[in-house]
């Protein structure tokens, strides 16, 4: 039976991807309150009387509010002690990805919250765009036969700010992991193996901070099929993030639309007249509605967490492999990493 609880939701992190929850949320007919909180203060506050929203000088007065559920977005070395401290509380959480910076830090967040009821949903919106359901049902249901390819695109129209690209983990676990994600989740299957390679063509930044600003990766799944992963900051024509499954009796293709920035230079091609994507929060708008609807779901106890921390710890471990992959030039096996 189904609640339909209005419900009060704290918001951690009002930056670009915490202002745009907030709009969200004030506009979901299941909330019934947002609380916003911010390690700055003004911006908070900026953000909460520009929406109409609550606000909440700190997060200890986030804490002692009577919360029914907390959205963290806030810088990723603040997530773990945030995810944690909020299940202690009997709070359920939606946190954006990573769970925490590394394998390790991730692990001890499982370690302290797996004998909790209390649900933690992390934000792979890409699970909740139509296209990728789409594909996913058609791989399921086995109306493409066999697969033996996948491909899958992130692509960049520009490079975040250099100061961000140090403390980002790399391409791998910042950009990669959603593409690594969501072919575990469309296929049903585990990837096993991993070659990866980059380079830099681009700013220096990169290189000075051990990253590369393009890559290309191989992977194995665990039923033999292949996948190719391909990432860059410099995709001048727009935001181009798809995925083509590939299969014995068809295939299906997402993020091939009007508003994809790709040219045909074939002489009879009738380019599109509308816009390329500017960024990720044009191309997966809807998604991170719909992931927001879910987490008051879940919230409510009418809908089964949808991406779980261990979810996350999965693409956590092929990013891991892929960088390892990169610095030693050699195909990597996932157990490799797995601790």
């Amino acid at each position: 039976m189904t609640s339909h609880k209005a419900v009060t939701l704290g918001l951690a992190g009002t930056g670009r991807i915490g202002t745009s929850h907030a709009e969200t949320l004030k506009n979901l007919p299941n909330v019934a309150n947002v609380l916003l909180a911010d390690a700055d203060p003004d911006r908070a506050r900026t953000t909460a009387t520009k929406l109409g929203l609550e606000f909440t000088p700190d997060l200890d007065t986030l804490f002692a509010a009577d919360l029914d559920g907390l959205i963290i977005a806030t810088a990723t070395d603040s997530h773990p002690d945030l995810i944690c401290r909020a299940v202690d509380a009997g709070i359920p959480v939606f946190c954006e990805k990573p769970v925490a910076a590394d394998i390790e830090g991730t692990l001890a967040v499982l370690d302290h919250i797996q004998n909790s009821p209390t649900p933690v949903q992390i934000g792979f919106q890409r699970r909740f765009d139509a296209g990728y359901q789409a594909a996913r049902t058609a791989i399921t249901s086995g109306s493409l036969g066999w697969l033996h390819t996948l491909r899958a695109t992130t692509l960049d129209p520009t490079p975040p700010p250099a100061d961000y690209i140090p403390r980002s983990g790399g391409i791998f676990r910042d950009c990669g992991v959603h593409d690594f994600d969501i072919i575990r989740w469309v296929t049903g299957r585990e990837i096993v193996s991993v070659y990866a390679t980059g380079s830099n063509r681009g700013d220096s930044f990169f290189t000075d901070a051990g990253d590369v600003d393009t890559a290309a990766v191989l992977l194995r799944l665990d039923d033999d099929s292949l996948a190719t992963v391909s990432l860059t900051r410099y995709n001048g024509a727009g935001y181009d993030v798809r995925l083509e499954a590939l299969g014995s009796k068809g295939n299906a293709i997402v993020g091939l639309d009007d508003r994809s920035p790709l040219t045909s230079v074939e002489p009879d091609y009738i380019p599109s007249t509308f816009p390329a994507y500017p960024g990720f929060m044009d191309r997966f708008r809807r998604a991170y509605t719909d992931e927001l609807v879910a987490f008051v779901s879940v919230v409510n106890g009418d809908l089964e967490n949808p991406c779980s921390p261990m979810d996350a710890l999965e693409a956590f471990y092929v990013a891991e492999a892929c960088e390892l992959s990169r610095r030693e030039s050699r195909p990597v096996k996932v157990t490799e990493v797995r601790h």
